[in-house]
């Protein structure tokens, strides 16, 4: 005779309180090493850097002056020094080549960028992203020749219009993300109560797009102050930057390395600190363009 009595399924025994604590804490210990692995990589080096700019070279290759030793601030006088080389000149470069390459590329990028995203021009989206793909150092030795034949080698605007080369598609290509998710209807709107087009688009778009255009000017101007392969080949004496003067204190026999990391300090603190105060315009602008709404 067959029973009737329903087969009942195993049932998995719950975790016991201690095992979840156990799993718990070697979930939070394995997160703990592995954020401070991470941490510890990026911040040595500069850890390091910052360190080694207030040394001698003696101490500099002395491993038991590590952490304890006497600073000095030889290196930075070395730096400032105007018979050196007056780093002020330099910094002042840096920061004109990457204000005006950043401020032409979006007095360009902004519009093209609207343009291509309200009119759906695919076609031209490509052209820029092929410019984005090509290596700027494929295109180091046209431009080289061609502003050798203008005679224009070593100004400011061969190192403008070669940074442009590569800010002008970051910004079109953010901007486009941002306009694409940013709803038509508003402007729509504007332009039933009386607007122009033109008029919508400066009134109502681009108080909208402040963020976004304010992450595209922190990222281009970045990459112009970091920038050193250009500077390298096109800049002259006078338009030097701050990526390129540093290697004046490698020579052939021997390097200047506290010079040279004092040096280094003075070229990525500025963008430290830009990143610092600006990182929440940043995550805002690269997130504000993915949701709709």
């Amino acid at each position: 005779m067959t029973s009737l009595t329903a087969t009942r399924p195993a049932v998995t025994p719950r975790p016991t309180p201690a095992r979840r604590r156990r799993r718990f804490r070697w979930g939070t210990a394995g997160r703990f090493i592995g954020l401070a692995v991470i941490v510890l990589a990026f911040l040595g080096p500069i850890v390091w850097m910052v360190l080694a700019s207030f040394k001698l070279n003696v101490q500099i290759y002395d491993s038991s002056q590590a952490f304890i030793f006497t600073p000095t601030l030889e290196n930075y006088g070395t730096v400032f020094d105007p018979l050196r080389g007056n780093y002020l000149i330099y910094i002042w470069n840096s920061f004109f080549v990457a204000f005006m390459a950043t401020g032409l590329s979006l007095v360009l990028a902004v519009p093209a960028a609207y343009a291509m995203s309200r009119f759906m021009m695919g076609r031209s989206a490509m052209v820029v992203l092929l410019a984005r793909i090509i290596p700027g150092v494929s295109l180091l030795v046209p431009w080289y020749f061609i502003f050798a034949q203008l005679k224009m080698t070593g100004g400011y605007l061969p190192l403008i219009l070669s940074h442009m080369f590569v800010s002008l598609p970051l910004i079109l290509y953010i901007m486009m993300s941002f306009f694409d998710q940013m709803p038509e209807e508003l402007e729509e709107s504007a332009q039933v109560d009386g607007l122009t087009a033109i008029g919508a688009f400066f009134r109502i778009t681009m108080p909208l797009s402040v963020p976004g255009i304010a992450t595209a000017t922190i990222l281009s101007f970045i990459f112009s102050w970091n920038n050193f392969m250009f500077a390298l080949v096109l800049a002259g004496q006078s338009t030097k930057t701050l990526p390129v003067a540093i290697f004046d204190f490698i020579g052939y026999a021997s390097i200047d390395w506290g010079a040279l990391m004092a040096a280094s300090v003075v070229v990525t603190t500025p963008i430290m600190l830009i990143a610092l105060f600006t990182q929440r315009y940043i995550v805002s602008g690269l997130t504000a363009g993915a949701t709709k709404g």
